[in-house]
């Protein structure tokens, strides 16, 4: 399990009455650049905790539970699980703790509200770190996706959640019993013996079916990535990822200038964020945001 006495725990209250959960890493005053880190669609704060451990001595980094997901309270309405109410929830969150300027970390779904707030909230904005995603997401990974996130099976124990998991999750290699197990552990949580995942079912109803991904009707947001103009802005990439391609990456290289790009080995959707190439680019980020204070 990750836990560590490093973070403070932060309830606070969404603009339509949610009761919202964060970890709040670091000094919270006089330290450098805040990093806000925003998960993906079934992930929660827990996945941030050793790019967190890793920053938050000379600064805040705070990660938050999107609303269904992790410690944050479901909504009553599956309807708001989207991405521009996720994005008020994080606005609210710097308002209430007082946090003015950010560097946002974002995996995939976290990637496409940093975007969001880039056309809505830029002047809250340091510097933008996109991990495995971009304007553009390939079919097979959202139809993989879409056919998994609703599934419901019955899970014994960890050691075969975590042997599902290694089937499932391929393309990730050199990763370590312990590995599979702190994945695990972020990933599901275990309530009156059962082991269940971490986030609302609700969800499924929001993501777009199998048959509508086949119709090609997924938008691209390339509005959105372009309104990061100006920033300094990294997109780390796992060679083996089936929702971000190196097409895409490389029209983003285009649109960009001065786009920092990762490839991280042995990974797909998503990178961990505590391999090389990961670390490289968000500190990277991090260093031209401080910069610029």
């Amino acid at each position: 399990m990750l836990t560590s006495p490093s973070f403070r725990e932060h309830y606070f209250s969404s603009n339509d009455g949610l009761k919202l959960y964060a970890r709040d890493y670091g000094p919270v005053k006089g330290g450098k650049t805040t990093v806000l880190c925003l998960p993906g669609l079934t992930r929660n704060s827990k996945d941030f905790h050793k790019v967190a451990e890793r920053l938050c001595s000379d600064r805040r980094v705070i990660s938050i539970d999107c609303r269904g997901r992790g410690l944050s309270q479901y909504a009553d309405d599956w309807k708001t699980y989207e991405p521009n109410v996720e994005m008020d929830d994080a606005i609210k969150l710097l308002d209430e703790l007082e946090v003015e300027h950010v560097v946002l970390l974002g995996t995939s779904r976290g990637g496409l509200i940093s975007m969001l707030m880039a056309m809505v909230h830029k002047h809250r904005i340091k510097g933008i770190i996109l991990n495995d995603i971009g304007p553009k997401i390939d079919d097979y990974g959202l139809i993989k996706i879409s056919d998994s996130i609703g599934t419901r099976s019955k899970i014994t124990d960890w050691d075969s959640l975590v042997s599902g998991l290694k089937d499932y999750y391929v393309g990730f290699s050199g990763l370590s019993d312990q590995d599979w197990m702190d994945f695990a552990h972020c990933t599901y949580r275990e309530i009156d013996g059962e082991i269940t995942p971490d986030y609302d079912f609700d969800l499924m109803k929001t993501f777009p079916s199998s048959d509508f991904v086949k119709a090609g009707k997924i938008p691209e947001v390339w509005e959105a990535f372009e309104a990061m103009a100006g920033l300094p802005v990294a997109v780390i990439r796992g060679q083996n990822s089936d929702l971000l391609s190196d097409e895409t990456v490389a029209k983003m290289a285009e649109k960009h200038d001065g786009l920092i790009t990762a490839l991280v080995p042995n990974r797909a959707h998503v990178p961990f964020l505590d391999e090389a190439e990961s670390v490289v680019a968000i500190d990277a980020i991090i260093e031209m945001a401080d910069r610029a204070e």
